[in-house]
């Protein structure tokens, strides 16, 4: 398991409070168990929540940690095409947005 530091290394300095819990707990304890819920799952129902909530910010980070745990190009565009339709066509938008420049046509 690879130790999260995200959150120390942006907000540290500024708000060690909620950058301890992010790096330790949503990314140290909960992300790590994978006997519950596989790397790939997780990603999808996260990329999905951040898409739902327009948390596009977040959503890059999140759709290249999808790519890396397994989720493919055709996959993302059946995900986002099928949450369309629940979370508003311009969240869509600009989901695809974000994933075309993640999946390439090299992929």
């Amino acid at each position: 398991m690879v130790k999260q530091t995200a959150g120390r290394d942006q907000l540290g300095d500024f708000a060690p409070t909620f950058a301890a819990p992010n790096d330790d707990v949503l990314f140290g304890q909960v992300w790590s168990r994978e006997k519950e819920l596989s790397p790939k799952l997780r990603s999808i129902v996260t990329v999905t929540a951040l898409m739902t909530q327009g948390s596009f910010e977040q959503l890059g980070y999140h759709l290249t940690t999808a790519k890396k745990n397994g989720v493919t190009k055709d996959e993302i565009a059946e995900i986002i095409t099928h949450a369309a339709f629940y979370i508003g066509w311009p969240k869509a938008w600009s989901a695809f947005n974000q994933a075309k420049t993640i999946w390439t046509d090299e992929d």
